[in-house]
Protein backbone atom coordinates (compact mmCIF):
# COMPACT_ATOMS: atom_id res chain seq x y z
CA UNK A 1 0.00 0.00 0.00
CA UNK A 2 3.14 2.39 0.46
CA UNK A 3 4.73 1.81 -2.31
CA UNK A 4 1.52 2.69 -4.42
CA UNK A 5 1.24 5.91 -2.34
CA UNK A 6 4.18 6.42 -3.01
CA UNK A 7 4.20 5.95 -6.93
CA UNK A 8 1.12 8.31 -6.73
CA UNK A 9 2.85 10.96 -5.56
CA UNK A 10 5.35 10.52 -7.71
CA UNK A 11 3.04 10.23 -10.65
CA UNK A 12 1.37 13.75 -9.64
CA UNK A 13 4.56 15.24 -9.24
CA UNK A 14 6.01 13.87 -12.48
CA UNK A 15 2.55 15.87 -13.66
CA UNK A 16 2.57 18.70 -12.09
CA UNK A 17 5.99 19.04 -13.14
CA UNK A 18 5.46 18.71 -16.44
CA UNK A 19 6.26 22.51 -18.78
CA UNK A 20 2.43 22.13 -20.57
CA UNK A 21 0.64 22.04 -16.57
CA UNK A 22 2.98 24.89 -15.62
CA UNK A 23 1.76 26.99 -19.21
CA UNK A 24 -1.45 26.25 -18.41
CA UNK A 25 -1.74 27.89 -15.27
CA UNK A 26 0.44 30.86 -16.30
CA UNK A 27 -2.13 31.16 -19.35
CA UNK A 28 -5.07 31.12 -17.23
CA UNK A 29 -3.88 34.11 -14.73
CA UNK A 30 -3.18 36.42 -17.79
CA UNK A 31 -6.13 35.37 -18.74
CA UNK A 32 -8.13 36.53 -15.79
CA UNK A 33 -6.24 39.82 -15.98
CA UNK A 34 -6.77 40.31 -19.59
CA UNK A 35 -10.39 39.55 -19.01
CA UNK A 36 -10.73 42.84 -16.95
CA UNK A 37 -9.04 45.03 -19.47
CA UNK A 38 -11.46 43.81 -22.35
CA UNK A 39 -14.31 44.35 -20.30
CA UNK A 40 -13.19 48.21 -19.39
CA UNK A 41 -12.75 48.26 -23.33
CA UNK A 42 -16.75 47.14 -24.00
CA UNK A 43 -17.84 49.09 -21.05
CA UNK A 44 -15.72 52.43 -21.51
CA UNK A 45 -15.48 52.17 -25.36
CA UNK A 46 -18.27 50.01 -26.79
CA UNK A 47 -21.27 50.87 -24.49
CA UNK A 48 -20.47 54.57 -25.20
CA UNK A 49 -20.34 53.54 -29.27
CA UNK A 50 -23.75 52.17 -28.95
CA UNK A 51 -25.16 54.68 -26.86
CA UNK A 52 -24.77 57.12 -29.44
CA UNK A 53 -27.74 55.20 -31.03
CA UNK A 54 -29.16 53.93 -27.89
CA UNK A 55 -28.78 53.58 -24.40
CA UNK A 56 -25.28 53.30 -22.76
CA UNK A 57 -25.69 49.93 -20.89
CA UNK A 58 -25.77 46.82 -23.63
CA UNK A 59 -27.74 44.85 -20.79
CA UNK A 60 -30.76 46.92 -20.97
CA UNK A 61 -31.23 45.53 -24.82
CA UNK A 62 -34.11 43.67 -24.51
CA UNK A 63 -37.72 42.67 -26.04
CA UNK A 64 -40.83 41.37 -24.72
CA UNK A 65 -42.19 37.63 -26.42
CA UNK A 66 -44.95 37.91 -24.23
CA UNK A 67 -46.20 41.21 -23.07
CA UNK A 68 -46.57 43.25 -20.84
CA UNK A 69 -42.87 42.88 -19.30
CA UNK A 70 -43.12 44.48 -16.06
CA UNK A 71 -42.70 43.72 -12.63
CA UNK A 72 -45.61 43.74 -10.44
CA UNK A 73 -45.46 42.78 -6.79
CA UNK A 74 -42.14 41.35 -7.65
CA UNK A 75 -42.75 39.17 -10.25
CA UNK A 76 -42.08 39.27 -13.59
CA UNK A 77 -45.08 39.63 -16.27
CA UNK A 78 -44.68 38.63 -20.16
CA UNK A 79 -40.84 36.47 -21.09
CA UNK A 80 -38.35 39.19 -21.44
CA UNK A 81 -35.84 38.33 -23.94
CA UNK A 82 -32.53 39.72 -23.01
CA UNK A 83 -30.60 40.18 -26.18
CA UNK A 84 -27.74 42.72 -25.28
CA UNK A 85 -26.10 40.78 -22.74
CA UNK A 86 -25.76 38.09 -25.52
CA UNK A 87 -24.57 41.14 -27.90
CA UNK A 88 -22.46 42.73 -24.46
CA UNK A 89 -20.52 39.22 -24.40
CA UNK A 90 -20.27 38.52 -27.80
CA UNK A 91 -18.20 41.89 -28.09
CA UNK A 92 -16.19 40.78 -25.59
CA UNK A 93 -15.27 37.66 -27.46
CA UNK A 94 -14.53 39.25 -30.60
CA UNK A 95 -12.66 41.70 -28.85
CA UNK A 96 -10.82 39.39 -26.59
CA UNK A 97 -10.36 36.85 -29.84
CA UNK A 98 -8.94 39.99 -32.12
CA UNK A 99 -6.07 41.18 -29.19
CA UNK A 100 -5.16 37.40 -28.87
CA UNK A 101 -4.54 37.22 -32.58
CA UNK A 102 -2.96 40.65 -33.06
CA UNK A 103 -1.24 40.45 -30.23
CA UNK A 104 -0.16 37.26 -29.55
CA UNK A 105 -0.64 34.66 -32.32
CA UNK A 106 0.11 36.73 -35.28
CA UNK A 107 3.31 37.65 -33.84
CA UNK A 108 4.30 33.92 -32.33
CA UNK A 109 3.61 32.61 -35.67
CA UNK A 110 5.63 35.32 -37.77
CA UNK A 111 8.83 34.83 -35.15
CA UNK A 112 8.52 30.81 -35.43
CA UNK A 113 8.76 31.54 -39.56
CA UNK A 114 11.58 33.49 -39.25
CA UNK A 115 13.18 31.06 -37.09
CA UNK A 116 12.37 28.14 -39.48
CA UNK A 117 13.57 30.34 -42.29
CA UNK A 118 16.87 30.54 -40.63
CA UNK A 119 17.16 27.14 -39.68
CA UNK A 120 16.61 25.74 -42.98
CA UNK A 121 19.37 28.28 -44.21
CA UNK A 122 21.64 27.35 -41.46
CA UNK A 123 20.84 23.72 -42.70
CA UNK A 124 21.32 24.62 -46.48
CA UNK A 125 25.08 26.31 -45.69
CA UNK A 126 25.75 23.22 -43.89
CA UNK A 127 24.70 20.63 -46.98
CA UNK A 128 26.81 23.22 -49.14
CA UNK A 129 30.22 23.20 -46.48
CA UNK A 130 29.86 19.68 -46.75
CA UNK A 131 29.44 19.32 -50.60
CA UNK A 132 32.76 21.33 -50.89
CA UNK A 133 34.28 19.90 -48.08
CA UNK A 134 33.83 16.37 -50.09
CA UNK A 135 34.64 18.00 -53.20
CA UNK A 136 37.97 19.55 -51.67
CA UNK A 137 38.87 15.86 -50.24
CA UNK A 138 38.44 14.44 -53.97
CA UNK A 139 40.58 16.94 -55.54
CA UNK A 140 43.07 15.90 -52.42
CA UNK A 141 42.74 12.73 -53.61
CA UNK A 142 43.24 12.94 -57.08
CA UNK A 143 46.02 14.72 -56.75
CA UNK A 144 47.77 12.30 -54.41
CA UNK A 145 46.59 9.32 -57.39
CA UNK A 146 48.09 11.51 -60.15
CA UNK A 147 51.45 11.97 -57.61
CA UNK A 148 51.85 8.21 -57.14
CA UNK A 149 50.98 7.89 -60.87
CA UNK A 150 53.84 9.75 -62.17
CA UNK A 151 56.61 8.13 -60.29
CA UNK A 152 57.10 10.52 -57.39
CA UNK A 153 56.31 7.30 -54.65
CA UNK A 154 59.42 7.01 -52.97
CA UNK A 155 59.55 3.56 -50.92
Amino acid sequence: MSDEKTSLLEGFKAFLMRGNVIDLAIAVVIGAAFTNIVNSIVKGVINPLVGAFGTQDLEKYSSCLKDPCKVVDGQMQGIPIMWGSVLSAALSFLITAAVVYFLMVLPMAKYLARRAAKEKAKEATEEVMEATEVELLKEIRDALVAQRGSGHNNP
